[in-house]
């Protein structure tokens, strides 16, 4: 009987913690299996392959998915859109949206994931999308080895970028890198370290790790590797107990001085702001934010 009242109430927490809004809702991102996304189910616009690929040391395994339009190749080649977090973006998409897409300038789709059923592996993610150096912060929330980001990025450009490239041949004026969170860190320290892309999108990147480091990196880079390029910051000011922590630290702060170096170096800055969204929220917000902007379809 202490059994079965035990597994009732058990049932009735997650029954209720189901119905907690969003927003209301810590801003840890839900870690429930994945089911089969539009590559699995098929799409009549887009054509879907997959491929895998191990970093250096051989501890990581990525699934890249590539979706190319069915359509033919624009003479200056396709838009193409690199998504970090790949399971979770792959989750993201209908082939209604691919749909909307195809009628207007349909990208070529990589969502660089890993290989887990889950949207997120947050130790790898931890270690491949921060950049090296700077003091440790709280160990309460940096709970993984951090500082890999230049080794993920050699495995992005020299073997993941040729072999998307082989598939469909992107437009060297229209080549976008989206993260959210530790990916908009890394999105921002590629911003500092590469030429590739042309396009920058940085969802809610999490500033305040290792006291700032990512603001560190942006002061000591040479103005010649920041004019010109376009970065789109994208924020929301939903609170959450882990936001309202955050804030403690300065991260206001951290994003206005952030914001000042970048555009006093030469960058093409767009703020792009989501009232009372929060950290979580702005996952797909961001990326369908992105995806208006590469094929110019404004989605309802």
């Amino acid at each position: 009987m202490r059994s079965m009242l035990k597994n009732f109430f058990t049932a009735l927490l997650a029954l209720a913690m189901a119905f907690i809004p969003l927003s209301q809702a810590h801003s840890r991102p839900r870690m429930e299996p994945l089911g089969e996304n539009i590559a699995d189910r098929g799409s009549a616009s887009y054509r879907f392959s997959t491929r895998m690929f191990i970093s250096a040391d051989g501890l990581r395994h990525y699934k890249v998915w590539l979706g190319v339009p069915k359509q033919s190749r624009p003479a200056q080649g396709f838009p193409v859109l690199y998504m970090l977090d790949g399971n979770a973006a792959m989750a993201q998409f209908s082939d209604a949206r691919l749909r909307q897409m195809i009628n207007r300038t349909p990208p070529v789709l990589v969502a660089i994931g890993y290989d887990t059923t889950l949207p997120f592996d947050v130790q790898a993610r931890a270690l491949d999308y921060t950049p090296p150096g700077g003091q440790p912060g709280d160990p309460q929330r940096e709970r993984y080895a951090g500082g890999g980001s230049h080794a993920f990025r050699q495995l992005l450009l020299n073997q993941i970028v040729p072999w998307a490239e082989k598939q469909a041949a992107s437009d060297p004026q229209r080549r976008a890198l989206w993260g959210h969170s530790y990916g908009g860190l890394f999105v921002l320290d590629t911003l500092y370290n590469a030429s590739w892309f042309t396009h920058y999108f940085s969802a809610a990147p999490s500033v305040s790790w290792r006291h700032q480091r990512i603001v560190d990196l942006a002061k000591q880079a040479p103005k010649t590797a920041l004019a010109g390029k376009t970065l789109y910051l994208i924020e929301g000011d939903g609170q959450t107990d882990r936001r309202k922590g955050m804030e403690s630290e300065g991260v206001k702060e951290a994003d206005s001085t952030l914001i000042a170096t970048l555009k006093q170096k030469g960058v093409r800055l767009n703020e792009i702001r989501y009232p009372g969204q929060t950290h979580g929220q702005l996952l797909p917000s961001s990326l369908e934010a992105t995806l208006s902007r590469v094929s110019g379809v404004s989605f309802p």
